[in-house]
């Protein structure tokens, strides 16, 4: 079952990986001071851990069986005093492996998002959004005890071990290896839990991500499940989908229920094994009582680094499974590349040409097919045709959304692969169908949090479009906050600050695309009104469903299955009686019968 929910995105790659850590390493190398000091503190720490039963061996042979009380006041202080500077430099280790943790974790948030920012539409047309959420939030969350936990005090660990060891060797040879007997079971249990935790990783991510997917899924298509009155049958799938993850994670509580009682059993059996064998060394006066006493507590102590570095390993499979995937997103190159030594835009006149253009999303199946057209400063150009002549396409090629398969597009006479996106992109602005608004406010959404455009000019360009009637009409009015994706406005409302949005930045060229689709009658006679003003000593590219709304254009170029077939006026256009003329007749007829 697991088999079939498999994915590319969630199979796990080693469990510890040298490439992999290395570049996670390299995040860490702006905080390397803090690293050594946080390593030169486990140092300390481990020294301080391992004392705690000398000086207890000390107390017990030199002091209480001697009956000097002196002397044992004098090691309870030391003790208490070793205790106590212990615990600051714990303090002072714990803030700065979280301190280290955290700023490595603000780090890859920052570069993951820069980077996405980076990445070309033809990523974000194949790879869903909800993955790259997961990128910057879940998986950077799994590196966080990496950083902040895991590469740090996995020194304490082996520093404890090494420490326990040494003063267990250096005390008695005999009784330390009969110490050690349990050893050999515990390396073998610990291997046998390593792969079976592994495995049993996997699958409750695997069916984790199923988890997610179902309910992302039904989330966003709750009005189809509601209006179908499929809640019951949905209910059942995704009990059916938990009840999965569910046993998943009760198997992986198994091994861990199994593994930690196991570490203290034999824990136990250690314990035992001194006891009997150094037990009967001090009843032959070959050991001291205070020996006993300290490798009773060393042999506690031993363990616990042991568990903790079980843990560890869990910690550094996730990263490993995290850190693939980021890397697998930053080494994403599916980007518009910028020319090395990019023409710089002095000043524009807005004439734009097609000369031959192909274009395909995919491979050689061209959207766009030998498109060659020519608009002059200042004209308004209509593109019209059936869904999927191409008409979103020219605009998406325009703008360096993507690029070219063969062919040119000129601005002013420049190939626009020998500008900087960023500078051809600052004389654009775009109305798209389908509005996106960002969470904040009214203002915020036109501005887009340029500091350039003011408030003065925010409003100027809100009562240009006609928004200004609404906004006005609202508590806040400006400052009037917008939900995620403008969920409290109109879908006319959004329409008429996305028009706000694209005059605020003044733009030499205005692409409308179906920008006054989703507007009504009053709104549309209002902006219609609006960009004859506008449309003044600017280039337009207007996209139209409605015929009506670009009679006044300067040339309509009529699209047809990728290939441009009339070109013309209204006027020119109607008297050909071709596509234009049927498309026109088409829409003619049908407002007559909305009419009637």
């Amino acid at each position: 079952m697991v088999q079939e929910i498999l994915s590319e995105d969630e199979v796990l790659g080693k469990a510890y990986d040298a490439k992999l850590m290395k570049r996670l390493l390299g995040f860490i190398e702006p905080y390397k001071k803090y690293v050594i000091f946080a390593i030169v503190l486990n140092i300390f720490v481990a020294i301080l851990s391992a004392i705690g039963p000398m000086l207890t061996k000390i107390a017990v042979d030199d002091y209480i069986s001697k009956s000097n009380y002196d002397g044992l006041l004098l090691i309870s202080l030391v003790l208490m005093g070793s205790l106590i500077l212990q615990a600051t430099i714990q303090y002072f280790l714990s803030y700065f492996t979280q301190y280290i943790g955290q700023r490595t974790l603000y780090d890859i948030r920052t570069k993951i998002f820069n980077h996405i920012q980076t990445l070309a539409l033809k990523f974000f047309d194949r790879t869903p959004i909800g993955r790259l959420v997961t990128r910057a939030t879940n998986d950077v969350e799994a590196l966080g005890e990496l950083f902040s936990s895991g590469i740090v005090m996995v020194f304490y660990d082996v520093f404890i071990i090494v420490g326990i060891l040494a003063f267990m060797f250096f005390m008695d040879v005999s009784l330390s290896l009969v110490t050690l007997t349990v050893l050999p079971v515990l390396i073998y249990g610990t291997f046998l839990f390593r792969r079976k935790a592994r495995e049993s990783y996997r699958d409750v991510r695997l069916y984790l991500a199923r988890l997610n997917s179902y309910m992302q899924e039904h989330v966003t298509g709750m009005s189809v499940v509601q209006i179908f009155n499929k809640q019951e049958d949905e209910s059942k799938k995704f009990s059916r989908i938990n009840d999965d993850y569910k046993k998943t994670n009760i198997k992986s509580i198994f091994y861990y229920a199994v593994f930690y009682p196991g570490v203290e059993l034999l824990s136990a059996v250690a314990v035992g094994l001194i006891i009997w064998y150094g037990g009967g060394k001090v009843i032959q006066n070959s050991l001291t009582i205070g020996v006993l006493f300290a490798f009773i507590q060393y042999t506690e102590m031993f363990f616990r680094p042991i568990r903790d570095l079980s843990e560890k390993y869990n910690i550094m499979q996730t990263a490993m499974a995290s850190s693939e995937r980021i890397f697998k997103l930053l080494d994403n190159q599916t980007v518009i590349k910028n020319p090395e030594n990019p023409l710089k835009l002095e000043k524009v006149d807005g004439s734009i040409e097609f000369k031959n253009v192909w274009f395909a999303y995919n491979d050689e199946d061209y959207v766009l097919k030998d498109i060659s057209f020519k608009i002059n400063p200042g004209e308004t150009v209509a593109i019209v045709g059936h869904t999927g002549a191409g008409k979103t396409s020219i605009i998406n090629t325009f703008t360096r959304f993507y690029d070219i398969n063969k062919g040119e597009i000129l601005l002013d006479g420049i190939n626009i692969e020998k500008i900087d996106k960023r500078d051809l992109r600052n004389y654009i602005s775009i109305v798209l169908q389908d509005v996106f608004l960002f969470s904040g406010d009214i203002k915020s959404n036109i501005n887009l949090n340029d500091d350039k455009i003011s408030d003065e000019k925010v409003k100027e360009v809100a009562g240009i479009v006609g928004a200004d009637k609404f906004i006005e009409e609202l508590p806040k009015k400006y400052d009037e906050e917008v939900k995620e994706r403008g969920a409290t406005l109109s879908v006319g409302q959004k329409q008429l600050i996305s028009f706000a949005r694209a005059l605020a930045y003044n733009p030499k060229i205005l692409i409308l695309d179906e920008a006054t689709s989703s507007i009504d009658t009053e709104s549309e006679h209002l902006i219609k009104k609006a960009i004859e003003k506008l449309l003044v000593g600017r280039t337009a590219i207007v996209i139209a469903h409605r015929l009506s709304t670009i009679q006044n254009a300067d040339k309509i170029i009529v699209l047809h299955k990728g290939e441009i077939r009339e070109t013309g006026n209204h006027q020119q256009l109607l008297a050909k009686k071709g596509i234009y003329y049927k498309l026109y007749q088409l829409q003619y007829k049908d407002q007559e019968l909305l009419a009637s």
